[in-house]
């Protein structure tokens, strides 16, 4: 029977990690959403509508927040792409602790680079999936400073968002440097990769998923939201319809 549990998942700095688990039995196949930039496990109620959709499939679904975002512990101004790796094994360790396998990992935007890194070096995890996800982050995000970048890795930069400014330090860009998104992309194989992607996203050019696609050994695809933004308004149900499709295809066997 269906049901949702709310969890808390340490990861290695001691902070709690918010999660919300739904589940379709005690195992089984799951797959770990992981939110974007400033987003949170419950995506404005979209995430949770998703992890429903889901379940009628077969698959448990566990939303969480990266350190600093949404409920869980840890200041947003030290996010880096290294900690949400790192969240990310914590969290994929926890599902596994708890029995449930296959793992796979779907991430938007930020959240997708974070999934490729960590299933570049996690061969347990079963397949990864994207979703307006970012080839050249460092490139992309640049341009957003509202002043050149200062030489203390530890100075506040502010960086222009839809909803206003946003706050990092100096060392969320270095940070970013230590990962060759393209290379990390081809580790992926031969674990299956889903890339969805919006032909109208104008925060992350349909661009980037090509070179992420084009980066990627088999078995690939690579999926276009006709008229989809970056966050498939008004279209994230044809998203979500990709994966269902990808999962239940690729992973048969496990449900």
């Amino acid at each position: 029977m269906s049901k949702w549990a709310k969890v808390k998942i340490n990861n290695k700095s001691g902070q709690k990690l918010a999660g919300l688990l739904y589940t379709q039995g005690d195992s089984g196949p799951l797959v770990i959403f992981c939110h974007g930039f400033t987003g949170s496990k419950e995506g404005k109620g979209k995430a949770l509508e998703m992890a429903e959709e889901l379940g009628r499939s077969g698959w448990s679904t566990m939303l969480f927040d990266f350190a600093g975002n949404g409920e869980s512990e840890g200041d947003f101004v030290n996010l880096t792409l290294t900690g949400q790796i790192a969240d990310l094994a914590a969290v994929t360790d926890y599902c596994r602790q708890r029995g449930f396998y296959p793992l796979i990992t779907l991430g938007r935007s930020l959240g997708g680079v974070t999934a490729i890194c960590h299933a570049a070096g996690d061969s347990n995890i079963g397949g990864v999936c994207t979703w307006s996800t970012p080839a050249n982050l460092y490139e992309l995000l640049l341009p957003a400073t509202v002043k050149e970048l200062p030489l203390e890795e530890d100075a506040v930069v502010a960086l222009a968002g839809s909803e206003g400014l946003i706050y990092v330090k100096r060392n969320f860009f270095t940070d970013i440097l230590q990962y060759d998104i393209c290379s990390l992309t081809k580790k992926v194989a031969p674990r299956p990769l889903l890339i969805i992607h919006g032909r109208e996203d104008r925060l992350v050019p349909p661009t980037e998923a090509e070179k992420i696609y084009d980066c990627a050994g088999a078995p690939k695809e690579l999926h276009w939201i006709d008229h989809g933004n970056h966050q498939f308004s008004g279209h994230y149900r044809e998203a979500w319809a990709i994966v269902i499709k990808w999962l239940n295809s690729s992973f048969a066997n496990n449900i």
